[in-house]
């Protein structure tokens, strides 16, 4: 007789690792199971706490669950970056803090704004990091950060931070490029990287074990090109560099922070900005001279080499150029496959910048460049975002989510692979830089679009995806000021995980959930009441044994015992052995503190490990009330070996 103790539940993925949640830049976090339509409002729903850090936030907090932190157990950690060359691990469900580090090399201070009102006051760590799980022991952090030293020397580093206790895993890489060309800043046929020059405004970009920085100028001002440069995530050795304005000037990639997009076949999507473009076409119709400012760009990295494989450049690419209505100033998204009225899968990537159009180009076809028209591109959605784009859209269930300068977040919906008018809008618009939305869901239920308004203070606004006109929440209706939690900031993106709302300010970051337990489950309210997070994740995810005794929080939850105290043989399920006319019979008896209301408890019996039976005819259950179950295998142990095991699970 054998009896096991099973959870059957699997714990939810729900990191944030990225800039707006994955490589495609969707921003939907799917695997919200807590918040949702019922508790997101005023009465149940609201700021916790503020994380404070040492300068602005200007970077996407990022989220990983279960994080086995030195001295600690395993934690769900929110990591966050300051321009004052700062990165900060906090426990994600609460105010504690597990460890701090500074970018600065000796001697050194934060970059000034660099005559730019970009970034100010200060230039430290812009960009949103990004992390990998698997690389370390503990996972790794990558992050940029730029700096002085006290004879006006500016750095540009490329750090890879262990995840559980900050340190670098490898020596910092200095950034450092040169690439044939004889464009602005360049010096016996190279244009040459100057540090000085550029911040990493774009989130980092992880593919295929590189990590892909993208530059950005200070402003308009001084000599520069645009650069992506690779870096292998294990030894950040530089791997690959490329320049899209060699030989011209301009052309930087900053996107309003938003990282480059890639599809499945490691293709990197983003969009350039105002720079030279070479309007002479090679035989491919590729710009003569190299150069692609102001263009929406696609990148081969195949055999570990960046070049070009597509583009499109409006037709108005020389006056948008000219008068600085360019496209770098919005990211794009690489858009999941779609079927069109004809039955074809269609291969999409969207995009927009400031002069307030929608581009919708085809990955296997971009486009490229007409002098007479747009015809080659695939859709475009002439004015559909008045006051222009410094911003990111998200994507949700078909549906496309723009939040333009001074305008409503705008709801375009797909059909037939062909993005549509507008079906619905926010009641409120968004002051500069617009909003750059994030989507929770379960699934495709229960979606709310977040975004955070760049005011004083700063307020967040919690809509409905289905209906953008209906408002669950923000944080300026509850009285008393209770949930402001700081200033704006430019290009702020909302972070949704484990039933919170993380979102950076001019100081800290702000920290929402729920603010009661009564929306949820008893199981939630338990995990809520001895891990912070109502959430299946974690230390306290089902099948989870933070007391390192082998048995699963669910089995603990079912038997009303406490997760993180090791389970003692008299608290388990036990097996007898009962005779009855001259037969005997295998019995399982389960004793629990009180029967949970949430959970199914099964007694499972089988004669080979394999198949597996419960209920009349295969048991018979002699007793069940709150604090005891008792199940009899219904074959005799002269018949063939019984084994039975007990199994809990939560629908």
């Amino acid at each position: 007789m054998l009896c096991l103790g099973s959870a059957s539940a699997l714990a939810q993925s729900t990191d944030v690792l990225t800039y707006h949640n994955d490589n495609a830049r969707t921003g939907q976090s799917l695997q919200e199971e807590i918040l949702g339509p019922g508790n997101v409002n005023t009465n149940h729903f609201g700021k916790l706490w503020v994380l404070p850090a040492d300068g602005k936030v200007d970077a996407q907090p990022l989220y990983a669950a279960g994080i086995t932190m030195p001295g600690k157990g395993m934690r769900n950690v929110l990591f966050l970056a300051t321009e004052h060359d700062s990165v900060y691990a906090y426990d994600a469900d609460s105010t504690n803090l597990f460890w701090l580090v500074s970018m600065l090399g000796s001697g050194e201070t934060p970059s000034d704004p660099r005559n730019c009102d970009q970034v100010v006051p200060e230039i430290g760590v812009t960009a949103t990091p990004v992390i990998d799980r698997a690389l370390g022991s503990n996972g790794t952090i990558f992050v940029v950060a730029m700096s002085k030293d006290v004879s006006g020397h500016y750095f540009q580093r490329l750090h890879a931070l262990d995840l559980a206790s900050g340190s670098d895993r490898v020596p910092p890489a200095t950034v450092a490029a040169s690439y044939p060309g004889a464009g602005d800043y360049s010096s016996g046929g190279r244009v040459i990287f100057d540090p000085a020059q550029y911040k990493e405004r774009p989130g980092l970009l992880l593919l295929n074990g590189v990590v892909y920085t993208a530059w950005s100028s200070h402003c308009d001002l001084g000599l520069y090109t645009c650069w992506v440069i690779g870096y292998d995530e294990r030894t950040l050795a530089q791997t690959n560099v490329l320049n899209l304005t060699p030989n011209g000037s301009q052309g930087s990639v900053w996107m309003s922070g938003a990282g480059m997009a890639t599809d499945a076949e490691s293709n990197i999507y983003f969009l350039a900005a105002n720079g030279t473009f070479d309007a002479t076409l090679d035989a491919n119709g590729f710009p003569s001279k190299g150069d692609f400012g102001n263009a929406f760009i696609k990148l081969s990295t195949t055999s570990n080499q960046l070049a070009v494989a597509d583009y499109f450049a409006g037709y108005t690419n020389a006056y948008e150029n000219e008068h600085d209505l360019d496209l770098g100033s919005g990211g794009t998204i690489v858009l999941p496959d779609m079927v069109d009225a004809l039955g074809n899968t269609r291969r999409l990537a969207v995009g927009a910048g400031k002069d307030q159009n929608i581009y919708l180009a085809d990955r296997d076809d971009m486009g490229k460049f007409s002098a007479a028209n747009n015809d080659g591109l695939y859709q475009e959605l002439g004015d559909a975002l008045p006051g222009g784009v410094w911003s990111m859209p998200a994507y949700f269930n078909g549906t496309l989510y723009y939040g333009a300068v001074g305008q409503p977040i705008q709801a375009f919906p797909f059909q037939n692979a062909r993005l549509g008018t507008r079906s619905s809008q926010t009641p409120g618009a968004f002051i500069y830089p617009g909003a750059t939305p994030s989507v929770s869901a379960s699934g495709t239920a229960n979606g709310i679009v977040w975004a955070a308004e760049n005011t004083v203070p700063a307020v967040l606004h919690a809509y409905a995806a289905t209906n953008l006109a209906v408002e669950f929440y923000n944080s300026s209706q509850a009285p008393d000021a209770r949930d402001q939690f700081g200033n704006g900031n430019k290009f702020i993106v909302p972070t949704i995980a484990s039933a919170r709302v993380y979102v950076g300010t001019t100081n800290g970051v702000g920290v929402f959930g729920l603010l009661d337990t009564e929306t949820l489950t008893p199981l939630q309210a338990w995990r809520a009441a001895h891990f912070g997070n109502p959430s299946n994740v974690g230390a306290g995810a089902n099948g989870a044994t933070p007391a390192g005794d082998g048995v699963a929080n669910l089995v603990k939850y079912a038997l009303g015992l406490d997760p993180f105290t090791p389970v003692q043989p008299d608290e388990l399920p036990a097996g007898s052995l009962e005779e009855e006319l001259g037969s005997t019979y295998a019995t399982l008896t389960v004793n629990r503190a009180a029967q949970a209301p949430d959970i199914t408890y099964l007694v499972e019996v089988s004669s080979d490990l394999r198949t597996w039976t419960s209920g009349p005819p295969n048991t018979v259950t002699l007793e069940d009330t709150a604090t005891q179950l008792v199940v009899r295998d219904a074959t005799p142990l002269e018949a063939a070996p019984r084994f039975l095991r007990l199994v809990v699970s939560n629908p």
